[in-house]
């Protein structure tokens, strides 16, 4: 493993691994080393590329180095009252084996969400900028520090979630926002079913939902706002209180909660309006019923059938690696779509260096 801390470092390592054909794999805190396909290539350490470039409380972002921990950055934004909304887990490495935890590198490539999604929108709908040098070792910047910058194609929010097969990436941009005034949690009894009945219901109506949790019988609803807004929809929907929301939903976001725990977790995005699906092992539905945790032992294929059919997607959350290998984690593209894959990662890394097979295997 290379461990680079400037901006030099990064072009003379990647321009030195394209020169010789050498895979290369960038890496923060390997807080999702578990995550896509296999590991392959010489780890790229962008730990020591680090700290907050730029941050306007008043104009709503903030520019940091890719190895700049995660940690760091909400810290900051907590001085001022601010947050990232789309809430990122951090993946400590007590719990998931990482060094450092998260890294704002880490967040942007993989594009993992926590509970406030279903409110503020993903990672991708934050990403400002960044600083991206490809596998020839070119320096290339997209995006700016505002939403009107974006002309053209938008490649700062499509290298969200390209889990750097696309460039590595050395700085940047997000939008941020003021954390809200007030928050309740409320807790009700219900099967599957009733809970998605139930969420699609509150979806259409003006209540300041911003999170929501299913697991074992028991819906946790999270509303966030004003504070008058607030106390009237706890008035309104009712429930139980909840004591130590804020772990709950930390444990939430982080993945501590036991349901999704154990070696083998799908990960199944969906319409908020498909009903309970006929899948043996669900663990888990958040962000309205749009997400679903399965822990089952039924084929890959099968699992990928059921919620093609249903609409959305499954991906292979963790695995054991024997099962990785064989599967991938990412359900398999059409060949139109995965030709043009192809012809982006050809523009933006030629000789296919950068984390060779961590999306598909066939690049």
């Amino acid at each position: 493993m290379s461990r680079v801390a400037t901006l030099d470092d990064i072009v003379a390592a990647i321009r030195a691994a394209h020169d010789s054909h050498t895979p290369l794999r960038p890496r923060g805190g390997g807080s999702k080393d578990f995550y896509g396909g296999l590991l392959a290539g010489d780890a790229l350490d962008l730990s020591g590329h680090r700290g907050i470039v730029a941050y306007e409380p008043s104009e709503l972002y903030l520019t940091a180095r890719a190895g700049t921990p995660l940690a760091e950055i909400e810290a900051t934004l907590a001085e001022q009252g601010q947050m990232l909304a789309c809430e990122p887990p951090h993946f400590s490495g007590a719990t998931l084996g990482a060094t450092l935890g998260a890294t704002l590198g880490g967040t942007v490539a993989a594009g993992l969400s926590g509970p406030r999604r279903m409110q503020a929108g993903a990672v991708r709908d934050f990403v400002l900028g960044v600083k991206l040098i490809d596998g020839t070792g070119q320096t290339l910047d997209f995006g700016g520090q505002v939403m009107k910058n974006v002309a053209g194609y938008d490649v700062s929010r499509f290298i969200v979630g390209s889990l750097g097969t696309l460039g590595v990436i050395a700085e940047a941009t997000l939008k941020v926002l003021p954390r809200p005034v007030a928050e309740a949690t409320r807790q009700f009894a219900c099967t599957e079913a009733e809970a998605l009945l139930w969420l699609n219901e509150w979806g259409g109506q003006p209540l300041p939902l911003s999170a929501s949790f299913w697991h074992d019988g028991r819906l946790s609803l999270r509303l966030s706002g004003a504070a008058a807004a607030v106390a009237a929809a706890c008035r309104r929907l009712g429930g139980e209180p909840v004591a130590e929301a804020e772990a709950a939903w930390q444990a939430v976001r982080e993945q501590t909660h036991a349901a999704y725990a154990g070696p083998l977790l799908w990960r199944l995005a969906l319409p908020t309006s498909a009903p309970p699906l006929a899948l043996d092992g669900l663990r888990a539905s958040e962000w309205g019923g749009g997400l679903r945790w399965y822990a089952t032992d039924a084929e890959p294929a099968a699992v990928r059938a059921v919620a093609a059919a249903a609409g959305g997607h499954a991906t292979l959350y963790r695995a054991p690696e024997s099962l990785r290998c064989r599967e991938g984690a990412f359900a398999p593209l059409p060949p139109a779509l995965l030709a043009l894959h192809r012809r982006l990662k050809k523009v933006f890394d030629p000789r296919g260096i950068l984390s060779p097979g961590r999306l598909y295997a066939e690049f």
